[in-house]
C-alpha cells in the first residue's frame, strides 16, 4: 500500500477504536492528515493533548470536508444523525466506512443519507478491550485480529479494495461477508457472551451485602473475567443489543435450551454428560489458541 494511503481521514468518534486507528495512521504514515470529530469537548481536549489528530471539531459536516476516507467510530445509535449531518460536507468519491458490531443497522442508518458518488464500505474490526476513551487506544490493537467487511452488492470495487488495504496495513486479517451473516456470527461469538457477563455480574450486585463483599474479595479467575467483559462501554452495548435483537434473541434461546439441559444433568448426577460437554468446549479453546485469537 502506498504511503500515505489516504490524503485526509476524518474519524467521527475518537474512543478506543477511533483513537487506536489514529495512532496507527500516524505511526505508519497511512494518512497525510487526520481530522478528529467528537461531540464531547473534554474528549477533544484529550485528543489535542495526545496529539492524535491534526485538527479537531465537534461538527461532522466540517470534519468530512475534503476527506477521502471517513471512519465512523461512535455508538450505533448515533449513525443516522451523523449520516444526515455529514452528508452536506462529503466530496464526490469519498469513502465512508465504520467499525460497528452490527452491520445491517449500519447499512440501514447510513446508506439513505449518503449522496450519490460517495461509497459506503461497512466494516467491523473484531478487536477491543473493556476500556474506552481516546487515552485507552494503542496502535497495536489491530495486530493479527480479524476485520470483517460487509460490502454492498452494488458497492464500488475500488473503494472496497482501499478499505481492505487500510485494515491490512493496520495489521489486520480482512474477510468479506454478507451483513446478515456477520450479525448472526457476532451474536454468538461476541454479543451473547457480553450479555451473559452482564447478567452474572448483575446477579452478584443483587446479593445481600455480606455475601456480595465476599464475592468481590474472593473473586476467582472466572468471575474476574466476567467483570472485565461487563465493564465494557454501556452505551455501545445497549445499542448492539437493540440493533441486533433478532440474532441475539435466537442465540439466547439456543443458550437457554442448552442451559436447561445442563441444569438437568447436574440435578440427576449425569456426570458423563457434563464431562462430554466440558471436553468439547475445551477443544474450542485450543482451536482459538491455535488460530492465534486468544
Amino acid at each position: 500500500m502506498s504511503k500515505p494511503g489516504f490524503e485526509r481521514v476524518a474519524l467521527i468518534g475518537i474512543g478506543l477504536i477511533g483513537s487506536s486507528l489514529a495512532r496507527r495512521l500516524r505511526r505508519d504514515g497511512l494518512a497525510a492528515e487526520i481530522i478528529a470529530c467528537d461531540r464531547g469537548r473534554e474528549t477533544l481536549d484529550k485528543v489535542r493533548t495526545l496529539a492524535l489528530a491534526d485538527r479537531v471539531t465537534d461538527d461532522p459536516a466540517d470534519a468530512v470536508q475534503g476527506a477521502d476516507l471517513v471512519v465512523i467510530a461512535t455508538p450505533i445509535s448515533a449513525y443516522a444523525e451523523i449520516g444526515r449531518r455529514m452528508a452536506v460536507g462529503l466530496a464526490q468519491g469519498a469513502i465512508v466506512t465504520d467499525v460497528g458490531s452490527v452491520k445491517q443497522a449500519a447499512i440501514r442508518d447510513l446508506q439513505a443519507s449518503l449522496p450519490a458518488g460517495v461509497h459506503l464500505v461497512p466494516g467491523h474490526p473484531v478487536t477491543g478491550t473493556e476500556h474506552s476513551g481516546p487515552e485507552a487506544g494503542f496502535a497495536e490493537l489491530f495486530d493479527d485480529r480479524w476485520c470483517i467487511l460487509t460490502p454492498l452488492p452494488d458497492g464500488d470495487a475500488v473503494a472496497l479494495q482501499r478499505v481492505t488495504q487500510l485494515w491490512q496495513a493496520a495489521g489486520m486479517r480482512v474477510i468479506a461477508m454478507d451483513a446478515d451473516h456477520h450479525d448472526k456470527v457476532l451474536a454468538i461469538t461476541s454479543h451473547l457472551p457480553h450479555l451473559i457477563a452482564y447478567t452474572i455480574v448483575g446477579t452478584a450486585t443483587g446479593l445481600e451485602e455480606t455475601l456480595k463483599s465476599e464475592v468481590i474479595k474472593f473473586s476467582a479467575g472466572g468471575f474476574r473475567d466476567f467483570t472485565r467483559i461487563a465493564a465494557s462501554d454501556p452505551v455501545m452495548w445497549r445499542d448492539i443489543f437493540l440493533n441486533n435483537r433478532e440474532a441475539v434473541l435466537e442465540m439466547l434461546q439456543r443458550f437457554t435450551e442448552d442451559l436447561t439441559a445442563l441444569q438437568r444433568a447436574i440435578r440427576w448426577g449425569e456426570g458423563d454428560k457434563l464431562e462430554d460437554l466440558f471436553t468439547r468446549t475445551r477443544a474450542i479453546r485450543r482451536s482459538i489458541i491455535e488460530a492465534k485469537q486468544a
